[in-house]
């Protein structure tokens, strides 16, 4: 007792000695880190700083509750801005040039870092944009290659904006062709176009990227000029061989280099990923026998020209760098360019604590619900670094193309199958034994003279567990030939109805085999309808059959709904990321959905289409439509990373000059694993 009453003693007589700063200087306030929803979410430690990252491979919304501050993580943040590339051209064609690239990243170049982006609570609109689509096919040959679209990350109540320009489409070697077609000068854009004939390569906007190469049009050969990327310019064409594309530039942010894949582009260097916007390679012909070689792409998702005689083909950019499409080499010109490849928005920001330790590499991570996940939205690499005894894992393919309308004068086409959908549970992984991960693009829309049916989508595997892209929705066209039957995959492609009925083939449900410890879901394409208006069936989903091409009481009929998709397991549903698409009703998380097919309207005019099923399109493409007479419908593209398929096309009457409407592109798949952490 008595040394109690001595403490309290001296806690009275304290009061008189107080100096009163402690009433005048406060405690420092507790430190503040940002909060944020969206995109696919990567939690990193990173030279002992806390991230998190926000990937964005198609638009969406980055919304922010609370910002950073008070002795916390800054209130501003890292981002990655890159802009969909263009498409090769066509005919002895030039590169496409990268999507620009806008990045304060502290890993810039000192000249090429882009200015600080504050931000505020609220939400922030996030614009991936689309790579430019391919060309070809006569008539016109040989045209200019499209250019990619902006991307931008914007606030609609603040003055902050940044946008990225798309990159500039490749340009020809067409100089008998009328206009638009003799056009040899590429496109400028965020990295500029190869040019196809003479000194033409195409300037890319400051800051963003650099020009596109020269063409050589001197014997021994035509060499067209590279696109050019965001890290250097395009190369020139060097006759008989094509200038390479520019190289694109590594910005680590979505993970550390050594150990973040599947984000990205491999560079074949030191083998890392998270290389973004190289351009485009330029194309060649063959000349007195020579070789002719087709140039690659530059590092960061530029695609290869094709080279003749037998691979005339563009490349594609590698999905979601932002990389140009390769040019295409020699004649016929009924051979497509490459496309363009979409960009890609990554926000990053500061973290007070470190995330859990994962068990692998690979991917990026993120932790919920007790599980690590990692998502590979591109290829790359799994690796346990311990045992793993018991994950789940979805695989998801790419989606198929819808079909184009063809050159008929009264045509529709059919929505693309979605990407089969493997899932499994209780599946080991041990380390010492790295497990290749494959992700699949999605199929090309069909494009009239050269494919009137859908490309078919990229397989996506784990090891040797494979989920079949989906199959490519049927082609319009009179008379109708094979291609207007959908083509089988993981999900079947509709059928056209372009003046008969034509029925989508089976999907994964009964072509797809997997091991017992997975289960794959996939279902049949619709079939078309010869009713008026040529009703084409929808592409087929994991979760149910594309529907029939339908006539109704009121003209015009109706394309079929693409099949519904598959939700995501529950344990991949972490409330922060928006991975997959909205869904029926208010649910989120959906992947694998098919492509509505389209009509032709009779009269000519009147709106038409629908697709994706009542209440969204589920990761599916909408159907297409006409809009008036000789007009074409816009079919639109499955949703990027769902795997879901492209719409079908359809146009009223052709005009002399109408060539055809093409289908809408397959989106890419996905994979996920997760195990508790």
């Amino acid at each position: 007792m008595g040394i109690k009453s001595n403490r309290v003693f001296a806690s009275y007589f304290n009061r008189f000695g107080a100096t009163g700063l402690d009433a005048v200087t406060p405690e420092p306030p507790p430190p503040v880190y940002t909060e944020a929803t969206g995109g696919i979410i990567s939690d990193y430690t990173d030279s002992g700083t806390h991230y998190r990252a926000h990937i964005f491979t198609s638009s969406g919304t980055f919304a922010v509750s609370q910002v950073g501050g008070g002795g916390g993580g800054p209130s501003d943040v890292d981002y990655l801005v890159v802009a969909g590339g263009g498409s090769g051209g066509g005919t002895i064609g030039g590169g496409g040039g990268a999507g620009g690239l806008l990045s304060n990243h502290p890993s810039m170049p000192g000249p090429l870092t882009a200015p600080t982006f504050p931000i505020a609570v609220g939400s922030y609109v996030v614009t991936v944009g689309a790579g430019g689509a391919l060309i070809g096919g006569p008539p016109p040959s040989g045209i200019v290659g499209n250019d990619g679209s902006n991307s931008v990350l914007t606030h609609s109540s603040a003055p902050y904006t940044q946008t990225s320009i798309g990159g500039g489409g490749g340009g020809n070697n067409s100089s008998g062709a009328p206009p638009p077609a003799n056009d040899g000068v590429g496109r400028p854009g965020g990295s500029g176009g190869g040019a196809g004939e003479g000194p033409g390569g195409a300037s890319g906007t400051t800051g963003q990227g650099n020009a596109g190469g020269n063409a050589n049009n001197s014997p021994p050969g035509y060499g067209a000029g590279g696109g050019g990327g965001a890290g250097a310019v395009g190369g020139d064409g060097a006759a008989p061989v094509g200038g390479p594309g520019g190289a694109g530039l590594q910005v680590a942010i979505a993970g550390p280099a050594a150990s973040t894949t599947g984000v990205g582009a491999l560079n074949p260097g030191p083998g890392e990923y998270q290389w973004f916007a190289g351009g485009g390679g330029g194309a060649t012909t063959k000349w007195n026998g020579g070789p002719g070689l087709g140039a690659p792409g530059g590092v960061g998702g530029g695609g290869a020209a094709g080279t003749p005689p037998t691979g005339q083909v563009g490349v594609p950019g590698i999905f979601a760098t932002g990389g140009g499409g390769g040019g295409v080499s020699g004649t016929p010109n009924s051979v497509p360019s490459g496309s363009g490849a979409p960009g890609i928005v990554v926000v990053r920001y500061e973290r007070s604590t470190a995330a859990s330790t994962a068990k692998a590499t690979g991917g990026v991570i993120s932790y919920y619900g007790g599980k690590t996940i990692h998502t590979f939205v591109n290829s790359g690499t799994f690796a346990a670094t311990s045992a793993i005894p018991s994950a789940e894992v979805v695989i998801v393919a790419g989606g198929a193309g819808g079909g184009a309308d063809g050159t008929a004068s009264q045509s529709a086409s059919a929505g693309g199958g979605a990407g089969g959908y493997v899932e499994g549970s209780s599946i080991p992984f041990s380390p010492g034994s790295p497990v290749t991960i494959t992700v699949g693009a999605g199929g090309a829309g069909g494009y009239a003279s050269i494919r009137d049916q859908g490309a078919s989508g990229g397989n996506s595997s784990v090891g040797a567990v494979t989920a079949l892209g989906g199959g490519g929705g049927g082609g319009g066209g009179w008379p109708l030939r094979p291609e207007a039957d959908g083509i089988a995959g993981g999900s079947g492609g509709g059928g056209s109805g372009a003046g008969a009925p034509s029925v989508g083939t089976a999907g994964a449900a009964s072509s797809q085999p997997v091991p017992g410890s997975y289960t794959a879901y996939g279902n049949a394409g619709g079939a078309g309808n010869s009713a008026t208006g040529y009703p084409s069936g929808g592409g087929g989903g994991a979760g149910g059959a594309g529907l029939a091409g339908y006539p109704t009481a009121q003209s015009p009929a109706l394309g079929g709904y693409g099949g519904v998709g598959k939700q995501l397991p529950a344990t991949f549903r972490d409330p922060n990321s928006t991975v997959g698409a909205p869904g029926p009703g208010p649910g989120l998380y959906w992947v694998a959905g098919g492509g509505g097919g389209g009509s032709f309207t009779n009269p000519d005019g009147a709106a038409v289409g629908s697709g994706g099923g009542p209440g969204g399109p589920y990761a599916g493409g909408a159907g297409s439509s006409t809009v008036g007479p000789g007009v074409p419908g816009v079919s639109t593209s499955g949703v990027i990373s769902t795997g879901g398929g492209g719409s079908g096309a359809a146009i009223g009457v052709a005009s002399p000059a109408y060539t055809g409407s093409p289908g809408g592109q397959g989106g890419s798949g996905i994979v996920l694993i997760a195990y508790p952490t």
